[in-house]
């Protein structure tokens, strides 16, 4: 930066040296030491009085004496009796030929003005480089938009990833092969051209691919599938081969591409089926990866949560030969996660990384990494000098269900209504088999939802019975059923929406797509369509009697579920006002409480509960959400077979 200044100051000192030579060259004066610039009719009568004492005539210009030494300088404007009144009055003249510039001279005027506006239009384009077009300026669309990171850049080294062991292990012979390539040249053998990390987003595979060229004491090229496709036509095709011109330049290296999926969707699929800019661009990629020039010591790495909808040329032996799936962490990996995250925040000796693990299934590294920083952040906001395990269940139950709307006023029979649902919700998923524990209930308004019901996990979870699915369908409905007990059919809400898409989404999936219909059997009746421009599900070919037997099956589920709530919320119709009127004391209640409603206990005070029913004004009504849903970890209306924690479902 400083060579960049120095550089530019030494320009406009030239710049400045040439123009003031050009205005001094074409003023016009000429100056002796000490001249005055003299009126020529003052000249003349100075010339008659006797004042002046020689002359000396260049062209148009006169200067001369004064018979005291001073010098003067005039214009001939073309008086014809000047020589006449010079000689008459004793006045020495000396007459000089008219100065001559050089040819280069008169060159360089006629051209000066151009070269002036081309060196100003220079000076501006770089000015503007790396505003379009990358670090090149406007002109270098082609230019590649990969950044390069050095070997002693890359501070990253796999020690620092943790809950990914697998993965690590896979990788583990690729920096074996930078570090010592001729071990496996020797032998024959070729490294994998290219890794495809696969796995749901915020699972490490950025940081998986960083901490493979820490190890490796290579380069790292870092570009995002985005960054390939401009306006131009070309310029993804342009782009590729010169970052890979690039890498070759520092091989042994790394490419590492984010969300390749961008650029390497299956062609065909796009919109007419065209060979459209992407398709080249992929194209390009292909034939750099494994063409005809061989590509050696360059390793491609790229990430993407799509892998289904790549192309199937881009997965073949010789370029992203080896997938490494990178899975959300079980409890051992989320514990290593935590531990990482808790170095550099100051932990209460209370706070045990393991009691997290067990409580956050499904959660990512990068979900971990939020809570760490949300628990920081409560204990900032309470001027704690350390962050406890209060602080990580605060920050727990924001990011499960929502931050607080405590602003919120709720009228006191909006409040009763809510209190019921999300009692119902809470009585029938505790009584119902296989069904996930009850964490906490609240009716405190969160987000867009008047009350939250959220259930967790005890362990991780990787694929679901029918008995399992069958007891979500009957806690779901028994928000709404418990809404109908006590207030009427005529005063059932539209709180219960989300819930009726969620149970029918999860008793249609059930029929279609898992093969839990004893009438229809194990066939599938909803085909994914990821080829498609938009990639949704659509409808198998199947005739109309099938698709009438699939919505009665549908219903059967439904509606078997449906009275199996409703049997459970009647039988326990004294614990649900219990619990009802619980929620309208406290507002949030926990898993302790609520084990010791349903045994017919004082559930007693929740922990760290602060009555706040003085801050409340019941009289203003509230602007009531689009709807009351439940905030449940466990969404299984998802048709996408996930892990840890969230439904796999086959």
């Amino acid at each position: 930066m400083k060579n960049d200044m120095l550089k530019n100051i030494l320009i406009w000192i030239v710049v400045a040296t040439v123009m003031l030579s050009i205005f001094n060259h074409f003023s016009g004066q000429k100056f002796m030491g000490g001249s005055s610039q003299v009126a020529y009719s003052d000249f003349i009568d100075q010339v008659r009085s006797g004042v002046v004492s020689e002359v000396a005539i260049e062209g148009g210009t006169i200067r001369g004496a004064y018979t005291d030494g001073k010098a003067f300088t005039t214009y001939n404007p073309g008086d014809a009796g000047l020589m006449g009144d010079l000689l008459n009055n004793n006045v020495k003249v000396v007459a000089n030929p008219p100065e001559k510039q050089s040819l280069l001279m008169q060159i360089f005027i006629s051209w000066f003005p151009m070269l002036l506006l081309i060196a100003i239009w220079i000076f501006f384009m770089r000015s503007m480089s790396g505003g379009m077009g990358g670090k090149g300026g406007p002109m270098s669309f082609g230019k590649s938009k990969a950044r390069m990171l050095s070997d002693d850049q890359v501070k990253v080294t796999l020690d620092d990833v943790a809950g990914a062991d697998e993965a690590k292990e896979e990788v583990g012979e690729i920096v074996d092969f930078l570090r010592a390539p001729e071990k496996y040249q020797n032998l024959g053998g070729n490294i994998p051209r290219g890794v495809l990390m696969v796995g749901p987003p915020g699972t490490g595979k950025t940081l998986l691919a960083k901490a493979i060229a820490g190890e490796a004491k290579v380069p790292f090229f870092s570009i995002s599938g985005s960054d390939f496709v401009e306006m131009f036509v070309g310029v993804g095709a342009s782009r590729v081969r010169d970052m890979f011109e690039q890498a070759k330049a520092h091989s042994p290296c790394i490419i590492f591409i984010d969300e390749i999926d961008a650029v390497g969707r299956s062609r065909g699929s796009g919109m007419g089926g065209g060979n459209d800019e992407r398709e080249q661009t992929l194209n390009q990629m292909l034939v750099e990866m494994d063409g005809f020039e061989g590509n050696e010591g360059v390793i491609v790495i790229a990430a993407t949560n799509r892998a289904d909808v790549l192309d199937p040329a881009l997965l073949r032996p010789g370029r992203f030969d080896r997938q490494v799936t990178v899975g959300l962490p079980d409890v051992r990996g989320r514990e290593q996660i935590l531990k990482v995250h808790m170095r550099k925040v100051p932990m209460s000796e209370n706070v045990e990384p393991a009691v997290i693990a067990r409580g956050t299934p499904g959660f990512s590294g990068a979900d971990l990494a939020n809570l760490v920083n949300e628990a920081a952040l409560f204990a900032a906001r309470e001027n704690d000098r350390v962050v406890t395990q209060k602080h990580f269940e605060k920050a727990k139950d924001k990011i499960l269900m929502g931050v607080e709307r405590k602003s919120m006023v709720m009228s006191e029979d909006e409040r009763k209504l809510t209190a019921y649902h999300e009692a119902g919700h809470a009585i029938v998923g505790y009584i119902v088999p296989e069904h996930d524990p009850v964490y906490k209930v609240s009716i405190m308004p969160r987000g867009r939802a008047l009350g939250v019901t959220m259930y967790l996990p005890e362990e991780d979870s990787y694929s679901y019975s029918k008995r399992k699915l069958e007891s979500q369908l009957s806690s779901l409905y028994g928000g709404r059923i418990a809404e109908e007990m006590i207030f009427g059919k005529e005063a059932v809400t539209t709180g219960a929406s989300n819930d009726i898409m969620r149970a029918t989404q999860i008793a249609r999936n059930m029929v279609t797509k898992w093969g839990l219909s004893e009438k229809l059997g194990p066939l599938m009746y909803e085909e994914e369509d990821n080829g498609s421009l938009m990639g949704t599900s659509r409808n198998a070919n199947v005739s109309g009697e099938i698709s009438k037997e699939i919505d009665e099956e549908i219903r059967l589920f439904i509606d078997r579920n449906y009275q199996r709530a409703e049997q459970i919320l009647t039988d326990h119709l004294s614990v649900l006002h219990a619990m009802a009127d619980t929620l309208l004391q406290y507002e949030t209640i926990d898993s302790d409480q609520i084990k010791k409603l349903m045994a017919g206990e004082d559930p007693g005070e929740p922990k760290d509960w602060q009555d706040r029913s003085s801050e409340k004004d019941d009289s203003t009504p509230p602007n009531a959400p689009e709807q009351a849903s439940d905030a449940v970890k466990t969404d299984l209306s998802s048709d996408e077979p996930v892990e840890n924690g969230e439904p796999k479902l086959h």
